[in-house]
């Protein structure tokens, strides 16, 4: 039975609409604006890699079958390639008539070559010399280039021609702009900060890069390729090396977007698009900088904090304070914490304490996205090196971070970890940390549960969920899990925890048809969800059909949603709204009215199709009393924003959510900022520094 249903694409790149909105508000900071808008084009960027990417594969092979809202991969591309079109026009927009005056006027600003004192020309040429001419590497353009390596997926590079020398003709070559030098060229001797981007300094001096000979002309362009590249797992006997062959193949795979300026030689561009074997329609021109996604680094740059949002530090729980026992303080109660509101330091000292602690006998640690120089990775080799038994499945195929992955696992193996690459035919995405205890001849479990990455970086960022108990039910289906993971054994029994791919999606339409069973005996009935995504089909019938018996739902999306709310009789009960503010709205949390007794759950996974069948994902039960509370508490808060959020309407467009006369308007992200801070009450983040001098022990001081 066909449903109404929103294209998965179209609705992606509404959100993205609502990411360039946030750039465009007025009463945001100048360079929170920007970081908006670097946000939207790196979203777009990695939108046509794997996305655009993914249809562009389909049809080259020729698949007609539509998607649920009746859409041939064709038909997806061309609508996609028409709201691209729009959003372009407007990035452009917004970056030279809005943000670039703006960033003037504070004296932040860009300049050509041929605006450069002299002073300043002598400095940029002594950096090209010294800086960049060494990391320059042409490439010959020819046929090859497809196929080779040199140049990866948004690699800005400079399409030059050079000029006939004696007995010869002329000939074109490629120089890749180094994309291991900053940027951003900040000049001296001006009372403004003045930048010039290296493909500029790079295309003036290019003619140093080909002595004895001219360049007659030459054209700045830029390649994305398609990323939409599968790991065959099936009969793979080394997963690690297979993961490295496709991230090799990923950077000379085939073309999906080429960008050019609009000083690009026309004589140039049509040998530009055979060179890549791009199709008219795959090539944008663009007036803005390639990459806008590189001016984070301006939007994020130190010496101008008032035209940046305010700092809003993570705060610290009360049920632990850096320096104490962690395991004390989850024994005595269950610890939620509001990421991030709330510091990502109970978590991280679940782990270094565990490397240290001599009652620790085992640490168990799903790992699908980490930071650099990872407090975490350090924690887990230490216990390690400390005689831990200590295993991590880390996921080789978390898209963009598969090299730092292999990299991670091969650390961690080196110092004696045990490793699992993930299980095959699935994505491990789900959040657990499991650590054993020896305490008083027993062996205790305590776990972390949570709805974003071990990343201390992205945890200061995103907002998520953990929750972390001695709960002995809970310690023991963590622990089956990751049995499951490392051993192949049988899940049965899991009350706490559901997983995927066995019984979540069965779990969840269960939840659902409870409430619409209550609806049609005329009982109270209520489903509230926050999700960053909502795409599976049976989830989205399973929906209408509550809604059309009667049952209230609120979905509180982020990005996807190809539910229809608001539709006469199927859909009328749905509310959709969606939030975009300073933190990436990342927390998956679920709550099921049943009959008054609410159930509350927190989830690794959103409401599609991957996560249900081609995912290793967990929704925990939250049933501590506090806890519970707690959760209810941040859902309920979340619904309320009206400063930061749309609503969807029932044919897909997105409208600003605006407060009713006499109704007061309500910021959830502050809010939840403030609640932190009330929370903390005297409990500073760090203590403050003392000395803590090493004492010999009593032993030690009897022997001498």
């Amino acid at each position: 039975m066909e449903i109404p249903y929103i294209n998965r694409e179209l609705s992606w790149l509404e959100f993205n609409q609502r990411v360039l909105n946030e750039a465009r508000r007025q009463e945001l900071p100048l360079l929170e604006r920007l970081k908006f808008l670097s946000i939207t084009s790196s979203n777009l960027d990695e939108f046509f890699m794997v996305r655009v990417g993914g249809l562009e594969m389909l049809r080259s092979a020729r698949k007609r079958k539509p998607d649920p809202a009746g859409l041939s991969p064709s038909k997806q591309l061309l609508l996609v390639r028409q709201r691209v079109d729009i959003m372009l026009s407007e990035i452009e927009e917004c970056f030279f008539e809005e943000l670039l005056p703006e960033l003037n006027d504070e004296g932040i600003r860009r300049v050509s070559v041929d605006q450069l004192t002299a002073a300043q020309m002598d400095h940029v040429a002594k950096f090209f010399t010294e800086r960049v001419m060494p990391l320059l590497t042409p490439v010959i353009a020819n046929y090859k280039i497809r196929e080779s390596s040199a140049l990866p997926s948004l690699c800005i590079s400079l399409f030059c021609e050079i000029g006939k020398s004696e007995g010869t003709d002329a000939r074109h070559v490629l120089v890749p702009v180094p994309g291991n030098v900053s940027r951003f060229i900040w000049l001296p001797d001006s009372d403004e900060s003045k930048f010039i981007l290296l493909e500029d300094v790079i295309a003036n001096f290019v003619g140093q890069v080909f002595p004895d000979e001219v360049v007659n002309s030459s054209g700045l362009f830029r390649v994305t390729r398609n990323a939409d590249i599968s790991l065959e797992e099936e009969g793979a006997h080394d997963l690690a090396r297979e993961m490295v062959d496709v991230l090799a193949e990923r950077k000379h795979s085939k073309c999906v977007r080429l960008d050019v300026g609009p000083e690009f030689p026309r004589f140039l561009s049509g040998k530009l698009r055979n060179l890549f074997g791009a199709e008219t329609n795959q090539i944008y021109t663009t007036r803005a900088p390639f990459g806008l996604g590189d001016f984070i680094e301006i939007a994020t740059v130190k010496g101008f904090g008032n035209l940046q949002a305010e700092q809003w530090a993570p705060m610290l729980n009360r049920k632990w304070s850096p320096g104490e026992n962690i395991f004390k303080s989850i024994s005595e109660n269950d610890i939620l914490l509001h990421h991030p509101y709330e510091s990502f330091e109970p978590v991280i000292a679940l782990v270094e304490q565990s490397a240290t602690d001599p009652k620790v006998l085992a640490i168990k640690q799903t790992l699908y996205r980490t930071a650099n120089n990872s407090r975490v990775i350090s924690a887990l080799i230490r216990a390690a090196e400390n005689g831990k038994q200590v295993t991590v499945v880390v996921e080789l195929k978390a898209r963009f971070d598969e090299a730092r992955n292999l990299e991670r696992a091969e650390e961690l193996e080196k110092a004696g970890v045990q490793i699992i690459y993930g299980v095959k035919g699935y994505k491990t995405h789900c959040k657990i940390t499991l650590v054993v205890r020896n305490e008083n001849k027993e062996l205790k479990r305590y776990t972390h549960f949570g709805t974003g990455n071990y990343n201390e970086v992205t945890a200061g960022l995103y907002t998520d969920i953990s929750y972390m108990t001695s709960r002995r039910k809970y310690g023991y289906e963590a622990a089956a899990l990751f049995n499951a993971l490392t051993g192949g054994s049988k899940l049965k029994g899991m009350k706490n925890l559901i997983v995927a791919p066995f019984y979540l999606r069965k779990k969840f339409i269960e939840l659902i048809e409870v409430e619409t069973r209550n609806a049609e005996q005329g009982k109270e009935a209520s489903i509230d969800i926050k999700v960053n995504n909502l795409q599976d089909v049976s989830i989205i019938k399973s929906l209408y059909e509550a809604s059309y018996a009667g049952v209230k739902i609120r979905l509180n999306v982020r990005g996807i949603c190809c539910l229809q709310p608001g539709l006469k009789k199927i859909s009328k009960n749905i509310k959709v709204m969606s939030t975009v503010d300073r933190y990436l709205e990342h927390s998956r949390i679920l709550s099921f009215y049943n009959g008054g007794k609410a159930r509350v759950f927190i989830s690794s996974a959103d409401l599609m199709e991957r996560s249900f069948d081609r995912r290793v994902e967990s929704m925990v039960e939250i049933k501590d009393s506090s806890s519970k509370k707690r959760v209810l508490e941040i859902l309920e808060g979340s619904f309320r924003d009206n400063s930061h959020s749309y609503e969807l309407e029932s044919d897909g467009t997105y409208a600003l959510r605006d407060f009713a006369k006499g109704e007061k308007r309500f910021r959830a992200q502050s809010y939840f900022h403030g609640q932190s801070v009330k929370r903390a009450g005297k409990i500073a983040l760090l203590k403050d520094a003392s000395f803590a001098p090493h004492k010999p022990k009593k032993k030690m001081d009897e022997a001498i």
